[in-house]
């Protein structure tokens, strides 16, 4: 369903956009909504232990460039440039919350509108978590959102090939596989092959009730 911070009822999708102070999504297992600043204790926590586990996927931090996990002030401008894409239609990020506890995150990223009317979505979860199914929870909340409510046609989700966990969760949706681009981002200083899994709304439209049934309520 969606939460009445959204605006908009779980069975009636709305042309209107999304709020500019966030919207809160809540599934079966999972409450997603934007990350704020008093979330930092819990944010430090899951990714100083999760360093090994998470960093290895993710673009190197440029030197220099202020300390989101052991920094608070950081961590707080981290959440301001958050809600400044949310404001200018550019990006949408969600925190993914356990039983009430932080334990990752998924965004919709590089909005482009016109006509491409696509976007990007990445996501990251605890390792503590991995393997339970919450991460294809999210996604399948996310994209309910981004095509009823952001109006998006195109979401592509983009995985290095050996990072399996990732891959298994749009392999569970049963996302469409268009291949491997070459050198595609760079991670951790090194150009990475990604694959690429997509869905339209065209798609979406055919398979939102079993997806939603499945996964996310």
């Amino acid at each position: 369903m969606w939460s009445r911070r959204s605006q908009v009822k779980a069975d009636q999708p709305s042309n209107a956009s999304p709020t500019a102070a966030g919207a809160t999504l809540i599934g079966r297992r999972l409450v997603l909504r934007p990350i704020v600043p008093t979330d930092f204790d819990q944010w430090r926590e899951v990714r100083t232990r999760c360093e090994a586990w998470l960093t290895k996927w993710e673009p190197a931090r440029v030197a220099g460039a202020p300390d989101t996990v052991g920094d608070r002030q950081a961590f707080a401008a981290r959440c301001g440039a958050r809600t400044r894409e949310i404001q200018m239609g550019s990006g949408y990020g969600f925190g993914i919350f356990v039983d009430g506890y932080f334990a990752g995150e998924i965004n919709i990223n590089s909005v482009h509108r016109g006509p491409f009317q696509s976007a990007y979505v990445g996501y990251w979860i605890d390792e503590r978590h991995a393997g339970h199914g919450y991460t294809p929870e999210a996604v399948v909340l996310v994209l309910r959102f981004a095509f009823e409510q952001m109006l998006l046609h195109r979401i592509q989700i983009s995985v290095i090939p050996r990072n399996q966990p990732s891959r298994r969760v749009a392999e569970k949706l049963e996302l469409r596989n268009e291949g491997v681009a070459e050198r595609y981002l760079e991670i951790n200083g090194v150009w990475e092959d990604h694959v690429r899994y997509a869905i339209t709304s065209e798609e979406w439209t055919e398979r939102r009730d079993d997806l939603l049934s499945s996964w996310a309520y």
